[in-house]
């Protein structure tokens, strides 16, 4: 049995993954356009915009100290990885909230 493996190309693997070279996503996230710029939806999608781009931020950051990068200290990276974290458990905290109410109401007697 002979096999032969083809060299990886790590861009065709990112990119095909919908990433770039140093992890981010090709296209930014777009948002869902609301009739009202006040509305719960809209703040709970901008919240987690912020969330997701902290943590991908942090994940940048982690990367950059790994590769021992100059430019990028190591307690810079940790309030973006404690950043992320808050933001994360916040957004969790918020949803559990979210699904208590929802369980509730759900459970009232009319």
């Amino acid at each position: 049995m002979d096999v032969k493996l083809k060299p990886f190309d790590f861009a065709q693997a990112v990119a095909k993954a919908g990433l770039r070279t140093d992890g981010t996503p090709l296209k930014a996230p777009t948002l869902p356009v609301a009739d009202d710029a006040g509305s719960f939806r809209t703040a709970m999608s901008s919240a987690l915009q912020r969330v997701s781009q902290s943590q991908l931020e942090s994940a940048r950051m982690q990367r950059e100290v790994q590769l021992d990068n100059p430019t990028v200290s190591l307690e810079e990276t940790m309030v973006a990885m404690t950043r992320a974290n808050l933001g994360f458990t916040a957004a969790v905290q918020v949803r559990n909230r979210l699904v208590q109410a929802y369980t509730d109401i759900m459970n009232m007697q009319v």
